[in-house]
């Protein structure tokens, strides 16, 4: 059998669980999962091998309407996935039937490469809105094959990724063959603990923070993990530390223990809290921090 390889990028509109989807057909956590929006600001590879074939992965952020400088950073990700693409996985949810980007819309359309309409969460769905939704997504992507499918529960992601694998085009493999991401692990420390911050905190804090891991020291049996975490003013400082430092001390425990099980040792973790104005609206700032180049 001839050697397959490929980029498959997958994109679609907030909580649609592209992240959900990628770490279930690579087979390890590597996006973040939050209920809320803009979760995924990267665009993120994870890479699934095997004797037959090289799968590049990448998930991307949501869909949306870009409103400032860091929104269209996340934006152009979106269109360099679909540049990049062999095949594109454009994920839908079930329950909604929209799109938030007749600008992304427009750019698939122009493309040659082939489509797979995902139609998610298909398990909090009745069986006449699936209908629904298959017949509207026919409309919007004529060409496309329409596939139902629940990423959290791994309903037909086996049928999917033997269609992705069909699909692909012969070559060599374009990573390592042990490598799961192109991703250095200190992306993994800011993602991990940006995603603790999204659960724990509520309103802008979660929006105006972003996590630089400062020093990575890799023992034996210990990692030791030093964190800037920015924010855009001086009074979100309070909130993110709590009184008396209870907030920040309950974002350590709970980012501990997920580091832990994602490095599989023990970790020592210290944060810095830092203000970083207006970051989201700056440009030089996004390129220091890697969202522009």
């Amino acid at each position: 059998m001839n050697h397959k390889t490929g980029f498959v990028s997958i994109i679609g509109e907030a909580n649609v669980g592209k992240s959900t989807l990628m770490n279930a057909l690579v087979g390890e956590r590597l996006s973040t999962i939050t209920p809320k929006a803009q979760t995924t600001r990267h665009r993120i590879f994870g890479i699934l091998n095997s004797i037959d074939y090289q799968i590049i992965f990448s998930d991307t952020p949501g869909l949306l309407e870009a409103a400032y400088p860091l929104q269209k950073a996340m934006m152009k990700f979106v269109e360099d996935a679909l540049k990049d693409a062999d095949v594109l996985l454009y994920m839908a949810q079930a329950k909604e039937i929209s799109l938030k980007s007749q600008k992304i819309l427009e750019n698939i359309q122009k493309l040659s490469v082939p489509i797979l309409l995902l139609i998610n969460k298909i398990d909090c769905i009745d069986q006449k809105n699936l209908e629904g939704a298959v017949e509207y997504w026919h409309r919007i992507f004529p060409e496309s094959e329409v596939l139902p499918i629940s990423a959290l529960k791994k309903f037909n992601t086996d049928l999917l990724l033997g269609k992705i694998i069909s699909l692909l085009p012969e070559g060599h493999a374009y990573y390592p063959k042990e490598d799961i991401t192109d991703r250095p692990e200190r992306f993994f420390v800011n993602e991990i603990v940006r995603e603790k911050i999204l659960f724990l905190y509520k309103k802008e804090i979660p929006y105006s923070t972003e996590v630089v891991t400062e020093s990575f020291e890799d023992g034996q049996t210990l990692l030791k993990i030093q964190c800037v975490i920015y924010l855009e003013r001086d009074s979100q400082k309070g909130i993110l530390i709590g009184h008396q430092g209870k907030a920040l001390k309950n974002l350590g425990i709970a980012a501990r223990k997920s580091l832990e099980e994602f490095f599989k040792k023990k970790v020592f973790l210290k944060f810095h809290v830092k203000v970083n104005k207006n970051w989201r609206s700056d440009k030089e700032k996004l390129k220091k921090l890697g969202y522009l180049h």
